[in-house]
Protein backbone atom coordinates (compact mmCIF):
# COMPACT_ATOMS: atom_id res chain seq x y z
CA UNK A 1 0.00 0.00 0.00
CA UNK A 2 1.13 3.41 -0.82
CA UNK A 3 0.77 6.03 2.32
CA UNK A 4 1.22 9.60 1.23
CA UNK A 5 1.40 12.38 4.18
CA UNK A 6 1.04 16.04 4.63
CA UNK A 7 4.28 17.85 7.09
CA UNK A 8 3.67 21.12 8.16
CA UNK A 9 6.61 21.62 10.47
CA UNK A 10 9.93 19.75 11.44
CA UNK A 11 9.20 18.56 14.68
CA UNK A 12 5.67 16.70 14.02
CA UNK A 13 6.21 13.63 12.02
CA UNK A 14 4.71 10.64 11.67
CA UNK A 15 5.81 8.96 14.92
CA UNK A 16 4.79 5.61 15.60
CA UNK A 17 2.72 5.16 11.96
CA UNK A 18 5.94 4.98 10.67
CA UNK A 19 7.30 2.25 12.69
CA UNK A 20 3.73 0.62 11.60
CA UNK A 21 4.12 1.44 8.01
CA UNK A 22 7.60 -0.17 8.00
CA UNK A 23 6.60 -3.08 9.68
CA UNK A 24 3.45 -3.95 7.25
CA UNK A 25 5.69 -3.49 4.31
CA UNK A 26 3.85 -0.41 3.51
CA UNK A 27 5.36 2.68 1.02
CA UNK A 28 5.69 6.02 2.53
CA UNK A 29 5.80 9.49 1.17
CA UNK A 30 5.53 12.87 2.05
CA UNK A 31 5.08 16.43 1.52
CA UNK A 32 6.83 18.86 3.91
CA UNK A 33 4.69 22.52 3.29
CA UNK A 34 7.79 23.86 5.10
CA UNK A 35 10.41 23.59 2.74
CA UNK A 36 10.70 25.95 -0.03
CA UNK A 37 10.33 23.28 -3.10
CA UNK A 38 7.12 21.56 -1.87
CA UNK A 39 4.93 19.00 -4.23
CA UNK A 40 2.01 17.29 -3.74
CA UNK A 41 1.08 14.26 -5.74
CA UNK A 42 -1.66 13.06 -7.69
CA UNK A 43 -4.33 11.24 -6.21
CA UNK A 44 -3.33 8.02 -8.62
CA UNK A 45 0.11 8.07 -7.04
CA UNK A 46 -1.44 6.88 -3.13
CA UNK A 47 -3.98 4.72 -1.39
CA UNK A 48 -3.66 6.79 2.07
CA UNK A 49 -3.20 10.41 2.42
CA UNK A 50 -2.30 11.23 6.76
CA UNK A 51 -2.39 15.15 7.16
CA UNK A 52 -0.09 16.08 10.39
CA UNK A 53 -0.15 18.58 13.07
CA UNK A 54 0.94 21.51 13.69
CA UNK A 55 1.13 24.74 15.63
CA UNK A 56 -0.41 26.79 12.84
CA UNK A 57 -4.29 27.34 12.72
CA UNK A 58 -6.54 26.22 9.64
CA UNK A 59 -7.35 29.91 9.39
CA UNK A 60 -3.87 30.97 8.63
CA UNK A 61 -3.67 31.15 5.22
CA UNK A 62 -2.06 34.48 5.17
CA UNK A 63 0.77 34.01 7.32
CA UNK A 64 0.83 29.97 5.45
CA UNK A 65 -0.47 30.49 1.54
CA UNK A 66 0.08 26.77 1.36
CA UNK A 67 -2.93 26.04 3.96
CA UNK A 68 -5.81 26.51 0.88
CA UNK A 69 -3.87 24.60 -1.98
CA UNK A 70 -3.56 21.89 1.09
CA UNK A 71 -7.34 21.95 1.59
CA UNK A 72 -8.15 21.61 -2.02
CA UNK A 73 -5.96 18.83 -1.91
CA UNK A 74 -7.73 16.96 1.19
CA UNK A 75 -10.85 17.38 -0.69
CA UNK A 76 -10.05 16.05 -3.97
CA UNK A 77 -8.13 13.41 -2.14
CA UNK A 78 -11.49 12.36 -0.55
CA UNK A 79 -13.71 12.75 -3.45
CA UNK A 80 -11.50 10.06 -5.13
CA UNK A 81 -12.43 7.74 -2.46
CA UNK A 82 -9.16 7.29 -0.71
CA UNK A 83 -8.85 6.80 3.05
CA UNK A 84 -8.08 9.44 4.59
CA UNK A 85 -6.62 10.18 8.31
CA UNK A 86 -6.26 13.74 10.07
CA UNK A 87 -4.46 14.21 13.35
CA UNK A 88 -4.82 16.94 15.61
CA UNK A 89 -4.35 20.01 12.88
CA UNK A 90 -5.02 17.65 10.13
CA UNK A 91 -8.54 16.52 11.58
CA UNK A 92 -9.17 20.38 11.91
CA UNK A 93 -8.55 20.61 8.22
CA UNK A 94 -10.92 17.54 6.95
CA UNK A 95 -13.56 19.06 9.33
CA UNK A 96 -13.17 22.33 7.60
CA UNK A 97 -13.43 21.24 3.91
CA UNK A 98 -16.50 19.07 4.90
CA UNK A 99 -18.21 21.93 5.75
CA UNK A 100 -17.53 21.92 9.24
CA UNK A 101 -16.23 24.63 11.80
CA UNK A 102 -12.96 25.23 13.21
CA UNK A 103 -12.88 27.63 15.97
CA UNK A 104 -10.89 28.20 19.81
CA UNK A 105 -11.72 25.92 22.13
CA UNK A 106 -13.23 26.88 25.55
CA UNK A 107 -9.38 25.82 27.29
CA UNK A 108 -6.83 24.60 25.68
CA UNK A 109 -5.79 20.99 26.28
CA UNK A 110 -2.14 20.26 26.55
CA UNK A 111 -0.50 16.74 27.85
CA UNK A 112 -2.47 13.72 28.96
CA UNK A 113 -5.67 13.38 29.32
CA UNK A 114 -8.33 10.26 28.92
CA UNK A 115 -10.71 10.50 25.38
CA UNK A 116 -14.18 8.54 25.94
CA UNK A 117 -15.30 6.49 23.00
CA UNK A 118 -18.59 6.45 22.86
CA UNK A 119 -20.76 3.12 21.78
CA UNK A 120 -20.83 4.08 18.23
CA UNK A 121 -17.19 3.96 18.27
CA UNK A 122 -16.74 0.79 20.27
CA UNK A 123 -19.22 -1.20 17.96
CA UNK A 124 -17.55 0.10 14.72
CA UNK A 125 -14.55 -1.75 13.30
CA UNK A 126 -12.35 1.12 13.88
CA UNK A 127 -12.58 0.90 17.60
CA UNK A 128 -13.96 -2.29 18.30
CA UNK A 129 -11.06 -3.67 20.24
CA UNK A 130 -10.37 -0.47 22.38
CA UNK A 131 -11.58 -0.08 25.90
CA UNK A 132 -14.48 2.93 26.58
CA UNK A 133 -11.38 5.06 27.70
CA UNK A 134 -8.33 5.83 27.07
CA UNK A 135 -5.53 8.07 28.08
CA UNK A 136 -4.14 10.20 25.07
CA UNK A 137 -1.65 12.86 24.44
CA UNK A 138 -2.92 16.07 23.29
CA UNK A 139 -1.92 19.65 21.95
CA UNK A 140 -4.59 21.86 20.86
CA UNK A 141 -6.37 24.88 21.68
CA UNK A 142 -8.68 24.99 18.33
CA UNK A 143 -11.85 22.54 18.35
CA UNK A 144 -14.56 21.84 15.37
CA UNK A 145 -17.95 21.00 14.94
CA UNK A 146 -19.33 18.03 13.07
CA UNK A 147 -19.67 18.11 9.17
CA UNK A 148 -22.39 16.71 7.99
CA UNK A 149 -22.95 12.96 7.83
CA UNK A 150 -20.05 12.71 10.15
CA UNK A 151 -20.27 10.19 13.12
CA UNK A 152 -19.03 11.57 16.24
CA UNK A 153 -16.56 8.76 18.00
CA UNK A 154 -15.14 10.09 21.24
CA UNK A 155 -15.14 13.13 23.16
CA UNK A 156 -12.83 14.16 26.64
CA UNK A 157 -14.08 16.46 29.41
CA UNK A 158 -13.44 19.94 27.48
CA UNK A 159 -13.30 18.74 24.36
CA UNK A 160 -17.30 17.31 22.45
CA UNK A 161 -15.79 16.23 19.16
CA UNK A 162 -12.25 14.07 19.63
CA UNK A 163 -12.71 11.98 16.99
CA UNK A 164 -14.98 11.17 13.87
CA UNK A 165 -15.17 9.07 10.73
CA UNK A 166 -17.14 10.51 6.97
CA UNK A 167 -18.27 7.73 5.40
CA UNK A 168 -16.39 4.99 6.89
CA UNK A 169 -13.03 6.41 4.99
CA UNK A 170 -11.78 9.46 6.28
CA UNK A 171 -11.41 9.55 10.13
CA UNK A 172 -10.23 12.61 12.43
CA UNK A 173 -8.34 12.06 15.36
CA UNK A 174 -7.91 15.50 17.59
CA UNK A 175 -5.67 13.94 19.76
CA UNK A 176 -2.40 12.34 19.11
CA UNK A 177 -2.38 8.19 19.39
CA UNK A 178 1.03 8.58 17.31
CA UNK A 179 3.57 10.27 19.56
CA UNK A 180 7.17 8.81 20.52
CA UNK A 181 8.46 9.88 23.49
CA UNK A 182 11.09 12.06 21.57
CA UNK A 183 8.49 13.13 19.30
CA UNK A 184 6.63 14.78 22.74
CA UNK A 185 10.11 15.86 23.47
CA UNK A 186 10.38 17.72 20.43
CA UNK A 187 6.96 19.32 20.63
CA UNK A 188 8.12 20.76 23.94
CA UNK A 189 11.06 22.10 23.06
CA UNK A 190 9.76 23.87 19.66
CA UNK A 191 6.05 24.82 21.67
CA UNK A 192 7.03 25.28 25.53
CA UNK A 193 5.55 28.78 25.31
CA UNK A 194 2.14 27.29 25.03
CA UNK A 195 2.66 25.25 28.92
CA UNK A 196 1.14 28.29 30.72
CA UNK A 197 -0.80 27.55 34.10
CA UNK A 198 -4.11 26.43 32.94
CA UNK A 199 -6.64 23.84 34.19
CA UNK A 200 -5.60 21.28 31.12
CA UNK A 201 -2.93 22.29 30.52
CA UNK A 202 0.03 20.45 31.94
CA UNK A 203 3.68 21.76 32.59
CA UNK A 204 6.62 19.89 30.65
CA UNK A 205 7.83 17.75 33.89
CA UNK A 206 4.30 16.18 34.38
CA UNK A 207 3.86 15.17 30.49
CA UNK A 208 7.36 13.45 30.47
CA UNK A 209 6.16 11.94 33.54
CA UNK A 210 3.85 10.36 31.90
CA UNK A 211 5.48 9.61 28.47
CA UNK A 212 5.56 5.50 29.22
CA UNK A 213 1.69 6.08 27.84
CA UNK A 214 3.39 5.94 24.46
CA UNK A 215 4.51 2.42 24.86
CA UNK A 216 0.72 1.54 25.51
CA UNK A 217 -0.29 4.01 22.65
CA UNK A 218 1.79 2.59 19.95
CA UNK A 219 -0.04 -0.99 20.74
CA UNK A 220 -3.83 0.79 20.20
CA UNK A 221 -2.64 2.88 17.34
CA UNK A 222 -1.17 -0.04 15.28
CA UNK A 223 -4.94 -1.82 16.25
CA UNK A 224 -6.45 1.11 14.75
CA UNK A 225 -3.81 1.00 11.74
CA UNK A 226 -4.78 -2.69 11.05
CA UNK A 227 -8.55 -2.29 11.37
CA UNK A 228 -8.25 0.80 8.95
CA UNK A 229 -6.24 -0.98 6.55
CA UNK A 230 -9.07 -4.66 6.68
CA UNK A 231 -12.31 -2.31 6.63
CA UNK A 232 -10.84 -1.15 2.88
CA UNK A 233 -9.05 -3.84 1.20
Amino acid sequence: MRIHYLKHVPFEGLGNIEVWAEDRGHLVSCTSFYEKKWKLPSTREFDWLIILGGPMSIKDEAIYPWIREEKEFILKAIEADKTVLGICLGAQMIADVLGGKVFPNKEKEIGWFPVNFNEDALNTSLFHNFPPKLTVFHWHGDTFSLPEQAQKLASSTITNNQAFSYKNKVIGLQFHIEERDASIMQLIRHCEDELVEQPYVQSAQNIMQNVFLTRQNKDYLFKFLDNIYNFNS
